[in-house]
């Protein structure tokens, strides 16, 4: 099918797909879903798209698919992905024509441009940047203004990336950009603007789009100037002046503001202005804060004036409040400003800020920013308290979020008072508790702002809870002023009574006794009956906490099963899983409803990635609590495991590391191995490509298998598996090559017989790294444990091996044994276990008796090995006057588990089952050395033994004959 007949069916789909009709539009969804894997589908939509002529909604939902299949199928690596061929069509036909009429259209193709960009340029996608800057000088207003803006959005992705070769990529593009006419173009319009802005043309300007496109541009220029210079060139004087000049400019459009109506187009205009300019300053001062020295009196001048004292009044707006915050916060906190302990240390740069900032910074100006924080900025508004009435949920998830102090007031206020406390804490602390004893006793509930103001000190004194530890008694406070507040019943005092508890969170961790738990437990059982579901979590001792386990546990299950917001959900089992993994095996009688209601919750979230991600944390913590009755679970439980480590499956990228901590704990804490669990192991060979951050957990669950059931489990993949560890021992850490080559041994250590020929592929490379010398100990150690299984469990195989490796070097088997041997005896400390320690004396021991003249001259180096581990292992009973082997173990003793403890898991069980059959653990290694010199004395004879003993250390056979007293 060519692409215009694929296009007429794709394009008939996406009309369907804007239905309103479920029935026309879940099939439509459901069949675009399938087509985003094909090829050339994303050559479809882009000539949808483009096609001016079409409706303007399929048109948008067109774009929309193919912005977001860049994140799912443009990488090389990822599954599914595009062809180089169709990407490379794709890339030129984006940047054919920038002509599109729609804004909200054009807006997404510059976003899904610079989407592009961020993976392909300028390595795939040089003529990008020289194609777009060309376009910025056309005559044409509409492809002038849309060349723009994507050459926007492509600068701001640029400049995001941080690794050391994109930052070595912006700034050639950096330097580039400077080079070329824009940049100069730049410079005249941003002067020309700023004589607009201080004449008395302002009012008439504002009203000319060619404004904005000047402010875009500007913009890019600001972006490459600032984030894209290493070092700053003539362009900085220009653009340094232009800073202090911004200052006036914003006093001038702050002052026009006041004189323009809310509802009038030039107001926004205005503060749109208005942020550009403040963010210039933020970047400038985030790039370049040696640079910006000059600039840190006038900012904090004009910031802290509008902010703080009257002279905002009636002018700002909350997002240019949200910058001067930011501006304040980042001078305060600048690494740069901060002198070293040792001032002589410091560089003259920074000591010249730090003097600016400490002259500003004086106790009245402290006072003034720390009052108005918490007096003004804290206080509730009159919308949070009906939000709070009307929507509790949604008030909760407007209070949290990452990064929401960058652009929200309420956050950005907390963060700001907490980075000055910190910084001038000596100089605040008392202000702070003089607000606190003015506020002692009860409150009238009838006094609303007494009410608000109580809840904002309280709310400082939280986030100030680590600086006040010396300053503020916490338990007399709580048990004479706090626990009487959540006490009080009324409406009006629920304000309170969630500050409280939230302020009892805070502090739990930085001081609080532990005798007043319980009290705190039995309030907040009473709270959790409260319909109010603003309550926060807590921090809890078991022992204390196990009497109001039955009710805290249905409690917060059912406000799991009242509540709708995703983030309230992921907040409450958050919860949820911190009580189960606490009280761990306790939990069992409690937790059939939870069982019952996940899977449920599971499919509702199905859209919700980190709400399923906070199942999987809550499945992890009851996995463990269940230990091996978790296998009722695995009808729900392995499928989920499954579709959260399928790198096939779009939601792997949220889920994978959660699920491969799931698939951890099952399979440690499984009784046996299901057909089923079985059958998940084949999203392993995927994993392993991928050689991520998450191969270590792969390793432990490859190892759980093997522990698990090594038989069944290696006859249906070992030799997946040993293909996936040649492959990666390639081009793998030292770290990484350590893990792969444990696992292998766990194989060997677990089955000895049919290990070695599942895993052949890889020992040549091992023998070769013991003969050669492995330079890093910790693999060489390694090697060396590899091979002591080998010969010490399967002496066939090692005969085998060594044949092979006599062919493959043209070297006679002996000469590599003895070559073996002398390097095992010279790099024995590079073992630092005590068990591998003890393995190697066995292993070279069971070379004895031999008449072999290679064995026999290396005789001496086995002698002091195996002394050697007689010292790392051997324990003297002073009594008796004899020695022990610590290691031995006779029988399994189920171990002893206190309340703090977390009970053994099966795979501990099945670790200590596989002890007993290990020779490390079951064979005297006294003993072992004691027949096999009596075997070689027996076979060379007395003569010929002494002859050989003779060949040994004087010290070394004194040390042996004194651990061999009694034999």
């Amino acid at each position: 099918m060519d692409l215009n007949s694929a296009s007429t069916i794709v394009l008939q789909v996406l009309t369907q797909a804007t239905s309103q009709d479920t029935a026309v539009l879940k099939p439509a969804e459901e069949q675009l879903k399938q087509w985003e894997t094909q090829p050339f589908f994303y050559s479809v939509l882009l000539n949808i798209f483009t096609n001016h002529s079409l409706d303007v909604n399929v048109r948008w939902l067109a774009v929309l698919y193919f912005k977001n299949g860049i994140d799912r199928y443009w990488r090389r690596v990822a599954p599914h992905a595009l062809s180089e061929e169709e990407k490379t069509t794709l890339r030129a036909g984006l940047i054919a024509n920038f002509n599109e009429p729609v804004n909200q259209i054009a807006t997404q193709i510059s976003v899904l441009i610079a989407k592009v960009a961020r993976v392909d340029c300028p390595r795939q996608w040089p003529e990008l940047i020289p194609t777009l800057l060309e376009s910025v000088k056309v005559q044409d207003d509409l492809q002038q203004h849309r060349a723009l803006l994507t050459l926007y959005h492509v600068t701001k992705t640029l400049a995001s990336k941080r690794l050391a070769a994109d930052r070595k990529l912006f700034y050639d593009v950096s330097n580039a950009m400077r080079n070329c006419r824009v940049h100069s173009t730049c410079i005249v319009h941003a002067c020309h603007f700023l004589w607009l802005a201080g004449s008395a043309l302002m009012a008439h300007m504002l009203t000319l789009m060619s404004v904005f496109e000047v402010l875009l541009l500007w913009c890019v220029y600001v972006k490459y100037t600032v984030t894209g210079s290493q070092f700053l060139d003539i362009y900085f004087y220009i653009f340094q002046g232009f800073l202090h000049a911004v200052f006036e400019r914003l006093k001038q459009f702050l002052e026009c503001s006041r004189s323009i109506r809310a509802e009038n187009l030039c107001r926004d205009r205005v503060e749109k202005t208005i942020i550009l300019f403040t963010k210039v300053l933020l970047d400038f001062l985030d790039q370049h804060p040696f640079s910006f020295t000059s600039l840190i009196q006038r900012s904090l001048e004009f910031a802290v004036s509008y902010v703080f004292t009257e002279a905002g009044e009636g002018i700002v707006f909350e997002q240019f409040i949200v910058q001067c915050m930011n501006l304040i916060k980042m001078i305060v906190k600048n690494y740069a400003y901060k002198p070293s302990k040792n001032i002589e240390d410091s560089s003259p740069e920074t000591l010249e800020a730090h003097k600016i900032k400490t002259a500003f910074f004086t106790y009245p100006t402290l006072m003034e920013i720390c009052r108005r924080l918490v007096t003004h900025y804290f206080l509730l508004t009159k919308e949070e308290l009906t939000m709070w009435e009307e929507d509790p949920e949604g008030f909760t998830v407007e209070e949290t979020g990452g990064d929401s102090w960058k652009y929200s007031l309420r956050p950005c206020t907390e963060v700001l008072f907490i980075d000055i406390f910190h910084e001038y804490n000596q100089t605040l602390a008392p202000v702070l508790l003089e607000m606190v004893h003015s506020l002692q006793g009860s409150t009238n509930v009838e006094d609303t702002n007494a009410i608000l103001i109580k809840d904002a000190v309280y709310n400082a004194v939280g986030l100030a809870a680590y600086e006040l530890f010396d300053s503020v008694d916490f338990d007399q406070w709580f048990k004479n002023q706090l626990l009487a507040e959540l006490q009080v019943s009324h409406n009006r005092y629920k304000p309170i009574r969630r500050r409280v508890i939230w302020l009892i969170g805070q502090w739990i961790s930085v001081k609080f006794k532990s005798d007043l738990r319980p009290v705190l437990y039995e309030t907040i059982c009473n709270l959790l009956q409260d319909q109010d579901l603003v309550v926060n979590d807590f921090e809890f001792r078991t022992d204390q906490f196990l009497p109001y386990l039955e009710s805290m546990f249905t409690l917060l299950f059912k406000l799991l099963q009242e509540v709708t917001e995703c983030d309230t959900k992921m907040h409450v089992l958050h919860v949820l899983s911190c009580v189960i993994e606490r009280v761990n095996i306790q939990i069992q009688p409690y937790v059939g409803c939870l069982v019952q209601y996940l899977p449920l919750l599971w499919k509702q979230s199905e859209e919700h990635n980190m709400l399923r991600c906070a199942i999987l944390t809550t499945l992890i913590h009851l996995v463990q609590g269940l230990g091996a009755d978790s296998k009722n679970l695995y009808p729900f439980l392995l499928p989920v495991i499954q579709l959260s480590t399928d790198v096939t499956q779009p939601p792997h990228v949220y889920l994978l590391e959660d699920g491969l901590e799931l698939w951890l704990v099952t399979l440690e804490n499984s009784p046996c191995l299901t057909p089923e669990l079985l059958r998940i192991f084949q999203n392993m060979s995927a994993l392993l490509e991928l050689s991520s951050e998450n191969l270590k957990n792969c390793f432990k669950i490859i190892n759980a298998y093997i522990f698990l059931s090594s038989s069944e489990f290696l006859q249906m993949y070992a030799s997946v598996l040993c293909q996936s560890f040649c492959s990666l021992l390639k081009d793998i850490t030292t770290e990484g090559q350590v893990q792969v080559l444990k696992v292998v041994e766990n194989v060997l250590k677990v089955n000895p017989v049919l290990g070695p020929q599942m895993f052949q592929p890889l020992l040549p490379s091992i023998f070769r790294g013991i003969i050669d010398g492995e330079r890093y100990p910790v693999v060489m150690s390694t090697y060396l444990g590899i091979m002591g299984r080998v010969l010490l469990q399967n002496a066939r195989f090692f005969s085998l091996l060594l044949s092979e490796m006599a062919h493959e070097l043209g070297q006679e088997s002996d000469q590599i044994l003895g070559n073996m041997i002398e390097m095992w005896v010279d790099r024995m400390d590079n073992i630092t276990q005590p068990e591998r320690r003890k393995l190697s004396a066995l292993a070279l021991l069971s070379l004895l008796p031999s008449l072999n003249a290679v064995i026999q001259d290396k005789f001496c180096g086995i002698i002091n090995i195996s002394v050697e581990g007689l010292h790392d292992v051997m324990t003297e009973d002073a009594e008796a006057g004899t020695y022990k082997d610590c290691m031995l173990m006779a029988h399994f003793e189920q171990p002893k588990v206190t309340d703090d403890e977390e009970p053994p898991t099966e795979q501990d069980k099945r670790k200590k089952l596989l002890a007993l059959k290990d020779p490390v653990h079951t064979v005297s290694l006294q003993q072992f050395i004691y027949e096999k010199l009596k075997a070689q004395q027996e076979l060379l004879g007395e003569q010929g033994f002494q002859a050989l003993m003779e060949t040994v250390d004087t010290e070394v056979v004194a040390q042996l004959q004194e651990f061999l007293q009694g034999f």
